[in-house]
């Protein structure tokens, strides 16, 4: 009978005014009726039973019948007076009503030894069926004796009396199932400790009984049945902790009113210890003792009951110290030693139960977790103990991976702790070890190493997705700038902050740093003492000079130090080692423990050294703090404790010592330590304990190694459990935390090699996708400063590529990658992270570029892998050998077709487990029924799709997420193959795609980066001369896909708004242009037949710059090469009319353009054109033209103020000083801005006047002319010098110049047109000179060296009318020019008071003089007598 809904109904009064109906109520009533029913059912079966002779139809005298009916009157008459009772009209509900009305009758029964097994059975099923449907609660009166009356009614049945097995087995079972009931009932918080200890042991004694009772023909039902009964009773036991509150008043719990408390639960968890303990006594033995088959048996046995217990009470344990401390003290101990040497059944529940322990109650278990996991996990994991205790050890320390917390606490409270080892890092290493694959062992992996594997993918996919910043900090630099004694240092939330999380953060980085130091100061100090304190001394790790103290801790708690060099300072008798080695000693606690135990402990820290006074020395240290500390008082002086030492020494040499023959006897012992004790003898039985500890457990003097005991012994144990006291307690940690980078960075080198390890031998699609998930994994959390990782992880991942193989052929390569899927599984696991994890990538980018490229050998790339992001910068892409201008095809799929598996902005672990998990989804794209013709098809077209997926063009096109160091070498990486380093090409066309595929991208880069241009490209364009040394550099290609990529860039560059920067507008401008510019100068300049091979493309990129962006252009380097490419392309027939249409369109409509600073390599570019051979006559004449109309430019500039008319009031003028003197002479040899600006426009005209074609230079000749017209009309103001500089530098050259080539010619046999018509050009600049002469005059007189400049114009004229006289072919029309010229100047000067006679001036005569000599026919007309 169970109990039914009606049993939670009140029954103690009239119902509530309102209840809100659920339904029809039922009558209490009806539920007592039905209990009083059921209660006399049970009490007629009972009757039946007791009345029931064995033999019904056995004929009894009536005095025989009437004694058996007097011995169950007593029992049948209570019984009838109970059922007369239950229909009758009580004041309230049973639950009212005293329990021992209804039980002591069935008591009664049970009790009585009279009675039949079956009756005692029909009993015992009335309790049962009372308790289990709760007729009674703990508030029904009496409740408390019911219970405990139920109690003793079982305990004191005597179940050996029946004879049967089978009735005694059947009453047993009702008796455990009683017990089971009653502790589950509702009133069972009555019960006393006492009882709920008397219940256990009752449930136990079943359990020997029946494992003793099993050879009786009692079966195996019973102790099973017996065994579960126990768990029962224990979880209801210690289900009831989490309600008990901590220090609770023993007096209390055991009053009338508390009920079972804390108390009988540490008495119950204390006989599990002890039975886990005593598990060999517990073993049948042939003399009948014993309860259990085997000693694994009663290992299982308790430690089901204690996981139970630890489940059920939690953390709630941690709040009654009795409790902790059987589990700290006793429990973790015997889970230890039981570890390596049990079955792997047992080692299971023993991880299983170490795992309970951690996940409730490690706040209080620091150093007994540091030792399960050091003498059990980590040494059986490692095979100690056989490769079955191994596979379970292992999967034991994956459960405890699988917890959240596990990983950053491991760190913190173990790794971080100067005093106790690096737990986390060695877990990480045992199982990168264990999961490592066997050379020569095959692709299959065992079951340890997959486990192992798992374990620490997992581990690593924890760090990962607790990483909890979303970018990475500038600098993780730890400063340990101050001594400190660390190894005390704790955690104080109140000294920083309030105790801020960053603070406590800090707190364990240094934490971690100086124990790091600390560890290689103890490498410095095994090989160099001196070197070792030095090193400790720059790292503050010590103070200077060194203190005793800090010396003390170092040599105490220093890992892997030279246990004997300890010993050997320790015994030195210097003064500061003296203090020392009492600091040492005085580390130790050696409270309460006994002289050998001490002693133990004392010298496992080291090894004694060899000469006697260093081990006096020693020994009288450690016998003075034993002394000071002891709490038995055996000893009266600290010297017989030495004496006793020195003794304990040398008895352990002699009994151990194998080449000792006759050994120390116990009465010799005791008899050499007589009168030791302050002239008295020590306890015998002191002694005696002493002798025997060393006789069966050697004092280890000799050892010489830093690791740690393989064994726990007890004395060590007693060591950790005194340390645990002191000892600073653990450290919960938030799922979520800062030390994310700092965790991994313990196990970084072995995990990441262990991962491609495996991924290299594995060929199952599941272990390679965990392994993928582990390497993105590593990449998320290497982003943050782990650069050198990510590079590595990088770099193994393009191995397994298979694409950078350089001993397979191109079609090997590709059929490997075709059909097997590690390659790409690594493929798309590579670019994954390039893209989103490249702002952590440094020198790895050479070997992802690798790949780029290999992909584009292959065609394997899409066409549009990069075209479509940067429409006008990146046309182009992706089709290395396309002519530069022309549109790139569209792409085949769609923008939304490249994210399938992996998406911009999915960073968290959550999009980039699901990406890895689609990995082997994505790469099965097989088609199984085509024919072979179609498969390979079919298989070119998966390959296509899988590197769409890779994304590479995002690489480049999204690259503006990446820092500087980042992007540089990315750039690098490209450059430097674009040069070839690294790379094989087997034909030319390959080279060539593939170096103009590297510029396509870099161009892509440089476009993706336009707001940081200045900052990144400048280390760039250092490595193009870096290039151009390398051995197998080739110039052609690199310059030649290089300058049509950088123009690309310039357009992008100038066709981009840019925001001006406050307080410098402009140089936000100029700093990129300069920065282009100059690269592609240096390019045209590494090989200038490129400037011919890429005519077009230049062209093109020229004339749109020109024709649209030219009032971006915003520095005189830009104007100077984009005019000088502009005049270099425009000699090619393809190119000149494009070439030429801008020229004039510029110099025509360019008056927003041209400015100033630009003029001269306008004039210079014009030129360039006016004199080329295919330019035709009309371009060439307006050209000339617009040349000399130019200088109606120079005039509003210098009317202005040299600000430039149209440019927004002289935009440029913050920036001139610097720029222009790459355009002009020197200011003091010119007269002024506008007078450099002209000579510049005059100079090209005469170097015009010079071509071979006769119209073009007489056109010149004249627009020379007219220019200075222009001049003189706008007023433009040469002065003096100017004018001179006008002369010197153009008229004078120019007629020079035609004067010599009129002469040249006329020495050439047959060159007499071309002498009539150089000789016409001549006196059209003799001309020239005559009207420029008159024009300038009044400038020219104030000259100082006009007298000079008179001179040079009278040997001009005589020099050309002899030219006149020596070309024999000429015409004669110099003897008519020269004379009229002369003429009309000599008036004018005459006119403008220039030229007169007057004393002292010798112009007058020299000019009559030379006029005689060049032209006498004039003289008498110009100088009458």
């Amino acid at each position: 009978m169970v109990r039914t809904a009606w049993d939670d109904d009140d029954d103690d009064g009239p119902p509530p005014a309102y209840v809100a109906h659920r339904g029809p109520r039922r009558d209490p009533r009806l539920k007592d009726l039905g209990i009083s029913c059921m209660l006399n059912t049970e009490v007629a079966a009972l009757l039946a039973v007791i009345r029931r002779r064995p033999d019904p139809y056995m004929y009894l005298p009536p005095a025989v019948a009437a004694a058996e009916d007097a011995t169950f009157a007593g029992l049948i008459q209570s019984l009838k007076s109970l059922r007369a009772q239950l229909f009758q009209p009580r004041h309230g509900a049973w639950r009212c009503s005293d329990p021992s009305t209804y039980l002591t009758p069935f008591l009664d029964v049970v009790q009585r030894e009279e009675v039949t097994p079956a009756a005692t059975g029909v009993a015992l099923s009335s309790v049962l069926k009372i308790l289990r449907i709760d007729v009674f609660d703990e508030c029904s009166p009496g409740a408390r004796d019911a219970v405990h009356a139920v109690l003793d009614a079982l305990t004191t049945l005597r179940a050996d009396r029946i004879g049967d097995p089978g009735a005694e087995e059947a009453v047993l079972l009702r008796v455990l199932q009683v017990l089971a009931a009653l502790l589950r009932t509702r009133a069972s918080p009555l019960l006393s400790d006492a009882a709920v200890c008397t219940a256990v042991n009752t449930c136990f004694q079943i359990v020997q009984h029946a494992a003793a009772g099993s050879v009786r023909g009692i079966s195996e039902l019973l102790q099973r049945t017996a065994r579960h009964c126990m768990h029962e009773i224990l979880q209801a036991v210690f289900a009831r902790l989490p309600d008990i509150q901590a220090g609770d008043d023993p007096a209390a719990e055991a009053g009338a009113s508390a009920g079972f408390g804390a108390r009988c639960m540490v008495d119950v968890f204390s006989f599990l210890c002890t039975l886990l303990r005593n598990a060999p006594d517990m073993v049948m033995s042939p003399d009948g003792g014993g309860a259990f088959t085997s000693e694994e048996d009663v290992m299982l046995f308790s430690l089901v009951l204690v996981n139970s217990a630890v489940e059920l009470g939690g953390e709630a344990i941690g709040r009654h110290p009795k409790l902790l401390r059987l589990i700290q003290d006793d429990l973790f101990y015997h889970l230890i030693c039981y570890a390596t040497s049990c079955s792997p059944l047992v080692l299971s529940m023993i991880c299983s139960t170490a795992l309970n322990l951690y996940h409730f109650l490690r706040r209080f278990l620091k150093l007994q977790l540091e030792a399960f996991f050091t003498f059990v996990l980590l040494r059986v994991g490692a095979g100690a103990g056989g490769p079955q205790l191994q596979e379970v050890a292992v999967e034991g320390l994956i459960s405890f991976c699988r917890q959240p917390t596990f990983v950053v606490e491991m760190y913190v409270n173990y790794d971080c702790d100067p005093l106790l080892r690096n737990v986390y890092e060695e877990v990480g290493r045992m199982l990168c070890k264990t999961a490592f694959p066997v050379p020569g062992g095959g692709q299959m992996m065992g079951a340890v190493q997959t486990q192992a594997f798992e374990g620490l993918v997992n581990m690593i996919t924890t760090i990962a997705d607790n990483v909890e910043v979303d970018k990475a900090p500038a600098t993780y630099a730890v400063d340990v700038s101050e001594y400190r004694l660390f190894w005390t240092d704790r955690w104080d939330s109140t000294s920083t902050n309030g105790g801020e999380d960053t603070s406590w953060v800090d707190f364990v980085r240094r934490r971690k740093l100086r124990k790091r130091k600390v560890a290689i100061a103890a490498n410095h100090y095994n090989r160099d003492h001196k070197k070792g304190v030095e090193f400790l001394k720059l790292c503050h790790l010590v103070p200077t000079p060194p203190d005793t103290r800090s010396m003390a801790y170092f040599l105490r708690y220093s890992p892997g130090l030279d246990k004997t060099k300890i010993g050997e300072y320790l015994g030195d008798p210097d003064e500061f080692n003296l203090k020392v080695l009492k600091e040492f000693t005085e580390t130790f606690d050696f409270t309460g423990a006994i002289l050998d135990t001490a002693l133990r402990t004392y010298l496992e820290t080291f090894r004694l050294p060899g000469e006697s006074q260093k081990i006096q020395r020693v020994l009288e240290a450690f016998s003075e703090r034993f002394f000071e500390q002891q709490t038995t008082g055996v000893f009266a002086t600290k010297d017989a404790a030495f004496i006793l030492c020195y003794s304990l020494i040398m008895l352990n040499t002699d009994l151990h010592n194998p080449q000792v023959k006759k050994k120390m006897s116990e009465e010799d012992f005791i008899r050499n330590n007589r009168a030791i004790n302050d002239r008295k003898d020590l306890p015998r039985e002191y002694l005696s304990e002493l002798f025997h500890s060393i006789a069966s457990n050697a004092i280890t003097v000799f050892s010489t190694t830093a690791a740690a005991a393989v064994e726990m012994t007890p004395s060590r144990w007693a060591d950790l459990v005194k340390r645990s006291r002191a000892m600073e307690p653990f450290t919960p940690c938030d799922f979520k935390h800062k030390l994310s980078r700092e965790v991994f960075i313990a196990v970084s080198g072995p995990a990441v090699a262990t991962l491609a390890a495996i991924f290299d031998c594995a060929d199952d699609e599941e272990t390679l996708n965990h392994c993928v998930e582990g390497l993105v994994s590593v990449a998320r959390v290497a982003r943050y400063g782990l650069d050198d990782v990510l590079d590595e992880l990088l770099c193994c991942l393009c191995k397994f590529t298979t694409l950078l193989n350089p001993y397979a052929t191109t079609e090997e390569t590709l059929f490997t990658f075709s059909n097997e899927l590690k390659p790409r599984m690594a493929t798309l696991a590579l670019f994954t992270i390039a893209n989103r994890f490249g702002e952590s990538v440094r020198g790895a980018w050479k070997n992802v570029v690798d790949c780029v490229l290999k992909l584009k050998r292959l065609k394997l790339l899409p066409p549009s892998v990069i075209s479509g992001h940067h429409d006008g910068a990146s046309a182009g892409a992706g089709g290395g050998g396309r002519p530069p201008g022309h549109r790139p095809r569209p792409s085949s799929s769609s923008a939304a077709d490249a994210g399938v598996i992996w998406q911009r902005g999915a960073g968290t672990s959550r999009h980039v487990s699901g990406m890895i998990g689609r990995f082997s989804q994505f790469l099965s794209l097989d088609t199984g029924g085509e024919s072979s013709l179609l498969s390979v098809g079919s298989e070119f077209d998966n390959n296509l799709k899988i590197i769409q997926q890779c994304q590479v063009g995002t690489i480049f096109t999204d690259s503006a997420k990446l820092p500087d160091e980042a992007l540089q070498n990315l750039g690098r990486a490209l450059i430097f193959a674009a040069g070839g380093k690294g790379q094989k090409f087997s034909t030319p066309v390959e080279e060539e795609e593939t170096v103009g595929f590297c510029w396509d991208l870099m161009a892509a880069l440089a476009c993706a980066n336009l707001p940081r241009f200045a900052t990144f490209w400048p280390p760039l364009h250092d490595c193009f001369n870096a290039v151009s040394q390398l051995p197998l550099f080739s110039p052609c290609p690199f310059a030649e896909k290089a300058i049509v990529a950088l123009f690309r860039v310039a357009v992008r560059l100038l066709s981009s708004p840019q925001q001006p920067q406050p307080g410098n507008p402009q140089r936000v401008y100029q700093v990129p242009e300069e920065l282009v510019f100059k690269s592609i100068n240096l390019m045209w300049k590494l090989d200038k037949e490129v400037l011919d091979t890429c005519c077009e493309g230049i062209s093109e990129c020229v004339v749109k710059i020109l024709t649209d962006h030219a009032g971006s252009v915003q520095t005189p380097l830009g104007w100077k090469t984009l005019l000088h490419l502009l005049t270099v392309t425009g000699r090619h027939p393809e190119t000149f009319d494009q070439s030429v249409a801008a020229m004039v369109r510029l110099m025509r409509d360019g008056a927003h353009h041209v400015t100033r600073f630009n003029y001269a390599a306008v004039i210079e570019a014009a030129f360039g054109f006016a004199a080329l051979k295919i330019s035709p006559l009309e371009i060439s004449t307006r050209i000339l033209a617009l040349m000399a109309e130019s200088v109606n430019w120079l005039v509003l500039w210098h009317k202005s103020g040299y600000s430039d008319p149209g440019n927004s009031g002289g935009s440029n003028s913050s920036s001139s000083s610097s720029s222009s003197s790459s355009f002009m002479e020197d200011p003091s040899r010119m007269g002024n801005l506008a007078a450099s600006m002209f000579i510049k426009l005059a100079e090209a005209l005469r170097k015009t006047s010079l071509v071979r074609r006769e119209e073009i230079r007489n056109q010149a000749v004249a627009e020379l002319g007219r220019a200075f017209a222009f001049a003189a009309a706008g007023e433009l103001d040469f002065g003096p010098a100017g004018c001179l500089a006008c002369f010197n530098l153009v008229i004078f050259a120019m007629v020079d110049d035609l004067h010599e080539k009129t002469l040249e010619y006329s020495h050439r046999e047959g060159a007499e047109r071309e002498t009539r018509s150089m000789e016409g050009t001549l006196a059209a600049a003799a001309e020239l000179l005559a009207n420029v002469f008159v024009l300038l005059l009044p400038t020219l007189a104030q000259a100082p060296g006009f007298r000079t400049f008179w001179l040079g114009v009278l040997r001009r004229m005589d020099t050309c009318i002899k030219c006149d006289l020596a070309a024999g072919g000429g015409t004669g029309q110099m003897q008519e020019l020269v004379p009229r010229m002369l003429k009309r100047m000599i008036m004018e000067m005459k006119a403008k008071e220039v030229l007169v006679p007057r004393d002292g001036d010798e112009l007058w005569e020299i000019t009559n003089i030379q006029i005689q000599w060049i032209a006498p026919a004039v003289k008498d007309e110009l100088f009458p007598e």
